[in-house]
């Protein structure tokens, strides 16, 4: 690893660069080399369950050299990065599949930690939030529903109906990932499915795990893995599930806010994971065009469309990566709503690069690619959904598309 750790210390540009990742980059960096690239092709090898004793050895190492919860502020136990420095411990813990795991930063934990830090009330926060935070239980988000578009998430089917001092939740969600195993779930469901503005119907509510209302019906099988615990997509029915009213995150009718509140900070997230791939994969596929001989004194690498790949690969890389960490920047001085051509902007770009960069990887390995016996294979089947999840390419390409053609006069009807 060291000629990728050379080269990705070259391409951080000084502006990006403060104390904090001066400090804690080479030492996340020390941690990954000594404890986590060396058992990851071991723990995604088999079903996660049997690695779980193993990491939380090493999720208790990260607690005590302080790398634990990178993205939280310092009152809860976390080194109060910003944005934009969080946005480059979090590339580095992308080079390997359970990084983010093991120092309590992965999807989509952290997107509720977020969510419930800023808008649930102490009670919810004590019982759940700070567990959470502890790395002691998992949480999961029930949003999408198989009945209804995705991309479209004013479209729900799932209601919570007050009643007394409860609201009672029927309905049927799935890709809630790491359902099976999670203490809590955060339901959208519509409290005011009659409201005029679509935008103000549903909202946030905190179901707890397991509940005699909520039923998890299977794991999602995705890509010819059957999933399971804290690395499944939960297909889950909810029938008359009573919470109390007190369980609500936020306000009534502020779901779709309080969801695009969660997701601003949360693409920026999938991104830096992402470009994390990217480097680990660019550099695996450079390591194979420098040694795999072609016969004589021929490598791989001298053929003129291998070089021509590697090239592409870098630039776009570097591109997203640079987009990216601007985004970040600019979201942590002006705020999420700020930027919000910026994040459906990474968000399509981010994800074609990652899909790109991993291909030719794979094509560069050739029938070795296809295999288990590198990463490749893995990262191809679990990543093709990056330009699905938290928004398909066509729909912020579109939004995009429209927020620019508005400030040039085009006017365009809310459907």
């Amino acid at each position: 690893m060291g000629i990728f750790w050379s080269i990705y210390q070259s391409v951080m540009i000084d502006f990006f660069t403060t104390d904090n990742t001066t400090r804690l980059l080479p030492v996340y960096r020390q941690f990954l080399e000594e404890h986590v690239y060396p058992i990851e092709r071991e723990v995604i090898s088999r079903p996660f369950r049997q690695s779980l004793t193993q990491l939380q050895k090493l999720r208790e190492k990260a607690k005590e050299q302080g790398l634990f919860v990178p993205h939280l502020p310092k009152e809860d136990n976390g080194p109060g990065l910003s944005l934009i420095e969080f946005a480059q411990v979090s590339e580095l813990l992308g080079t390997t599949p359970i990084g983010h795991f093991i120092f309590n930063c992965q999807a989509p934990d952290i997107g509720n930690m977020e969510l419930m830090h800023a808008f649930a009330a102490p009670h919810l926060n004590d019982t759940y939030l700070k567990p959470l935070q502890r790395g002691e239980i998992r949480s999961c988000f029930a949003m999408t529903e198989p009945e209804f578009a995705g991309s479209n998430p004013v479209l729900m089917g799932t209601t919570a109906v007050r009643n007394g001092d409860d609201y009672i939740i029927n309905g049927h969600k799935w890709f809630t990932s790491s359902a099976d195993g999670a203490s809590f779930t955060i339901v959208m469901a519509a409290t005011d499915a009659a409201s005029s503005n679509p935008y103000e119907r549903a909202s946030m509510i905190l179901v707890p795990l397991p509940h005699p209302g909520v039923k998890l019906l299977r794991n999602i099988p995705v890509m010819g893995e059957s999933g399971e615990d804290y690395m499944s997509h939960g297909e889950l029915q909810f029938t008359d599930c009573r919470v109390p009213l007190s369980n609500i995150i936020g306000e009534e009718g502020k779901g779709f806010a309080l969801a695009q509140a969660r997701l601003g900070p949360g693409r920026i997230h999938h991104c830096m994971r992402w470009i994390g791939i990217c480097q680990r994969a660019f550099d695996l596929m450079c390591q194979y065009a420098a040694s795999r001989s072609l016969g004589g004194q021929r490598m791989l690498g001298h053929q003129q469309v291998i070089q021509f790949w590697i090239a592409e690969s870098k630039a776009n890389i570097q591109a997203a990566r640079l987009m990216v960490l601007h985004t970040a920047a600019a979201m942590d001085k002006f705020g999420a709503r700020a930027v919000k051509e910026e994040i459906s902007t990474i968000k399509f770009f981010v994800a074609r690069v990652l899909m790109d960069v991993l291909d030719k990887a794979i094509q560069v390995h050739g029938a070795l690619g296809i295999t288990d016996d590198t990463i490749l294979a893995y990262w191809f089947r679990h990543e093709r959904a990056a330009r699905i999840y938290d928004g398909p390419d066509e729909v912020h390409k579109a939004s995009l598309a429209k927020s620019i053609l508005k400030k040039y006069g085009l006017k365009f009807e809310r459907l």
